[in-house]
């Protein structure tokens, strides 16, 4: 059964504003740039009691036969593939696991009757509107990289500047629209959808190891055992975490497939409601199934492993800027509210679609700057996409500062937010002020069931 004590204030504060993510990413950067190496002796300690930075030159022959997709390397370095036990990969590829669990559970979520994805001439233009914020950035990105010539070292980041961090985005679009507005039920809509094609991508494009889809059978079986625990009636999701889920998280590891999402296979297995009430939704906080009471317990515990998150992988140097930075920013900031914004135009003109009412293009283009907040996954997807060498590896330096680079712009993503905001002030959009000139456009639909809590 879920319990919903009070938090003071101060540590709601902490819990409910993603401030420990905040915090370990500022600790990092503080780090990084006045103890470099202290910092990524940190990062990269072997918690087996090894050394990472003496153990891999035995392994730096072994990359040779996936030299083209580099993803031996990641292998070799111990964070994403059969290395060393290391903290970073204690964190991204573990702890992680159950951030990417929950965001699979709004996503499972959504698909339930009553759920915004559930209803397909609901979901269509925020879904079109998805598939424009990942075009939109991924093909300014690649121009971008053409024109400056480097597609060797950058053309596997095309992904990143597709994230959409929901939390920051969420509590962005609060401040701007004002709790109520349809524009916040069609950006989360947006945003629950750019998750699912998220964990697609991170499974279909950037594999942490050479595939051996063979274990996948180990993921089958703890689906299997999943659903029969459920048929069992046991309520505790701590059966369907440690065992079902340890199965699938160790079939993606020996896989290949990025075992930081291995738990979401598990999320439809453990006994949940059978409608959905909406992201954010107070109701949902008294909902006791298995699923949700998931969610209530690793709530906080997830906010702590973001800030973790954000300590392990916001660590560059301030003079880390390059090609990477500005073509992962000119994805988040131009691409994503572009993208946005045609499809939204295209599934209005072409398809025939409608946009909610209460809303105009005004608010599509503000929500669309405000997806343009990449921050947490788009420092995921970064560290999938450039794995590093180890340090003795004649590469490690060029492809460290290649990342670094990167991550560089999805720690600037965070000007989305100030630049939404001088949008929304430019335009004349102002808190609870829905456009009346919508009225004709159809039902907001989940907009009044995304209240905060």
């Amino acid at each position: 059964m879920a319990h919903h004590k009070k938090k003071p204030p101060a540590v709601a504060f902490l819990f409910d504003n993603s401030i420990f993510l905040i915090g370990g990413a500022v600790l990092a950067l503080v780090w990084a740039n006045t103890a470099p190496d202290a910092y990524h002796d940190f990062v990269h300690f072997d918690l087996t009691g090894g050394s990472h930075h003496e153990e891999p030159e035995p392994a730096a022959e072994d990359p040779a036969p996936a030299a083209e997709g580099g993803e031996e390397e990641a292998a070799a370095e111990g964070d994403s593939g059969h290395g060393g036990f290391t903290i970073h990969f204690l964190v991204n590829d573990i702890l992680m696991a159950l951030f990417f669990a929950i965001a699979g559970k709004e996503v499972w979520e959504a698909l339930l009757p009553g759920g915004p994805l559930s209803n397909p001439r609901k979901a269509a233009t925020p879904l079109l509107a998805t598939l424009g914020g990942i075009v939109g950035p991924a093909a300014i990105y690649i121009l971008g990289v053409m024109a400056a010539g480097e597609m060797d070292a950058l053309a596997n980041g095309w992904a990143v500047p597709c994230a959409t961090d929901i939390a920051f985005s969420y509590l962005v679009a609060r401040i701007i629209f004002g709790p109520g507005h349809p524009a916040i039920a069609f950006l989360l809509l947006l945003a629950i959808a750019d998750d699912a094609a998220g964990l697609i991508i991170l499974a279909v494009f950037y594999p942490q190891a050479p595939l051996e889809l063979v274990w996948m059978a180990l993921c089958a079986a703890g689906i299997a055992l999943g659903f029969g625990f459920r048929k069992l009636k046991l309520q505790s999701f701590w059966w369907y975490l440690l065992i079902p889920g340890a199965m699938s998280w160790f079939a993606f590891y020996k896989a290949g497939i990025h075992p930081a999402l291995g738990l979401i296979p598990i999320i439809p297995c453990m006994p949940h409601a059978g409608t959905d009430l909406g992201i954010f939704a107070v109701k949902e906080l008294h909902r006791d199934d298995t699923l949700n009471a998931f969610e209530h317990w690793m709530k906080d515990p997830v906010e702590v492993i973001l800030g973790l998150f954000g300590l392990m992988n916001a660590g560059v140097g301030f003079s880390a800027s390059g090609t990477g930075t500005w073509m992962v920013l000119a994805g988040l900031l131009i691409g994503k509210p572009l993208g946005i914004t045609l499809f939204t135009w295209i599934a209005q003109k072409w398809f025939k679609l409608e946009v909610p009412g209460g809303m105009s293009y005004r608010h599509i283009v503000t929500l669309g700057m405000i997806a343009g907040i990449g921050f947490t996954v788009a420092l995921f997807v970064s560290t999938a996409a450039f794995p590093i060498p180890p340090s003795g590896d004649p590469t490690y330096a060029a492809k460290l500062a290649t990342l670094d680079s990167v991550k560089m712009g999805a720690l600037a993503s965070f000007g989305a937010a100030i630049l939404a905001i001088l949008l929304a002030k430019a335009l004349g959009i102002k808190p609870g002020m829905p456009e009346e000139e919508s009225a004709d456009a159809s039902d907001g639909g989940e907009a009044g069931e995304s209240e905060s809590t």
